[in-house]
């Protein structure tokens, strides 16, 4: 278990690119990192760029619970290139903090920002081909995700591509397409590739070879149901806990987490748990389940 380090992120304490700046409870970023170390966890993804402090702070922050910093989400229109410069502008402000919190190891973590016909149908895209992009803007978003790692790799920070609920790189068939026409990275998420209808144990023996970066979520299959079945988007996901406590749900992550040993990975894995906050309350108890998250990564399956 050695090559495997624990990590968590602000989405699962409620802080992420749908909650920051909007009229959702949000807590402050100093409380996020003092429950994320004292739940034992190694390290934090980034959260929104800027939410972490900037420049100035991050480093100071980190360093003060013991952190490090392991990637940070950059979400990119890629299929439209009208719309590329501000997403490379994003990415390159995510690598300003990464080179300031001295963080030289920290994946940025590209991912496609989808479209207004795939977030109203969260984990339809691999059934449904009237979702699916053309082949003309699918070109694009290979070009979008090649100038985007040509970006990354001039600042000597090497990607991985994060295939996602809601967006044009969402179900099996768009991920195995990505695979062949990039040469970026799979930062392979157990909980997006459920929602999808995907197995994450056999992407891992399939895509083993790409896979670079771990997400580890657990989802509610009777939520997702109802979601499809009313046709609900991801908002109304969040709020009725598609993504659920560790071993609360219905992906074997035990097997999961086995399949990652067997395959000796080494690199981190980042346990997530998208929620929003709408009462007082819900910090406490978001900090209560990311502690008990970590515990039962150490008593289930024998991460320590």
């Amino acid at each position: 278990m050695s090559g495997i380090r624990i990590a968590n992120a602000p989405l699962s304490y409620g802080a992420f690119e749908a909650t920051v700046g909007t009229s959702f409870k949000v807590p402050d970023p100093e409380s996020v990192l003092e429950a994320i170390a004292d739940a034992g966890y190694a390290g934090t993804d980034l959260g929104p760029p800027g939410y972490l402090g900037g420049r100035e702070v991050l480093k100071e922050r980190l360093e003060s619970n013991g952190l490090e910093l392991v990637g940070g989400f950059v979400p990119v229109r890629f299929s439209e290139p009208e719309h590329w410069e501000a997403g490379l502008d994003g990415l390159r402000h995510t690598l300003d903090l990464f080179s300031a919190a001295g963080a030289h190891g920290a994946r940025p973590v590209l991912c496609d920002a989808g479209g207004p016909e795939r977030i109203a149908n969260p984990g339809r895209g691999g059934e449904d081909g009237s979702l699916r992009l053309d082949d003309r803007r699918w070109r694009a978003l290979a070009d979008g995700v090649a100038r985007a790692a040509e970006v990354a790799r001039e600042r000597n920070f090497e990607p991985v591509f994060h295939h996602h609920t809601s967006t044009y790189v969402e179900g099996l068939p768009e991920i195995e397409r990505f695979l062949e026409d990039s040469d970026v990275a799979l930062l392979l998420d157990s909980g997006h590739l459920a929602v999808a209808g995907g197995d994450p144990i056999r992407a891992l023996r399939e895509w083993g070879g790409r896979i670079e970066a771990i997400h580890l979520k657990d989802v509610r299959r009777n939520v997702l149901e109802t979601v499809h079945a009313e046709r609900a988007d991801m908002l109304t996901a969040w709020r009725r806990g598609l993504f659920c406590a560790l071993g609360d749900g219905d992906v074997d992550l035990r097997g999961f987490c086995a399949e990652l040993v067997t395959r000796g990975y080494a690199g981190w894995l980042v346990v997530e748990q998208d929620r929003v906050l709408e009462d007082d309350g819900a910090f406490t108890v978001a900090s209560a389940e990311q502690a008990r998250n970590r515990a039962w990564l150490r008593d289930e399956v024998g991460m320590s």
